[in-house]
């Protein structure tokens, strides 16, 4: 039996890092993961850099929305990874928790903003090789 994950990713304003981090998690994870994002004061938009950014590695993020934590589904989410959002990150019900030290790259230069971008996916492609090695034991 294969188990789908439910992934949660929040970060503040759910413009840049968790937007990033769940378009990978969707995008190397497949039918292992559903993935969300949202931010615990989210901006109402996706920052044009993060869709420029994932379109250089080539994954629209373009019809994504800034969304706050009172959109997400009513889950048993089985991961949440909070990126950087310190005191205002939420606490929500979550099998398993991360706390991914990352900057906002909302001012960062471009290189610097793809530097946080790649080390994402990093993290992303690491969970998502965990996930799959739990399957393998079950």
């Amino acid at each position: 039996m294969i188990t789908k994950y439910k992934l949660l990713f929040v970060c503040v304003e759910n413009s840049n890092r968790s937007q990033m981090a769940e378009a990978f998690a969707r995008y190397h994870g497949g039918e292992l993961v559903e993935a969300w994002s949202a931010g615990s004061r989210p901006s109402g938009c996706i920052n044009p850099r993060a869709i420029a950014s994932m379109s250089e590695r080539g994954i629209d993020i373009s019809q994504h929305h800034s969304k706050a934590l009172t959109e997400l589904p009513c889950y048993d989410w089985d991961w949440m990874i909070t990126m950087g959002c310190g005191d205002e990150c939420p606490v929500i019900q979550a099998k398993n928790r991360e706390d991914w030290q990352l900057p906002d790259p909302r001012e960062l230069p471009h290189e610097e903003f793809n530097r946080v971008r790649d080390e994402i996916e990093r993290r992303v492609l690491e969970l998502l090789a965990r996930l799959r090695q739990s399957q393998e034991q079950l």
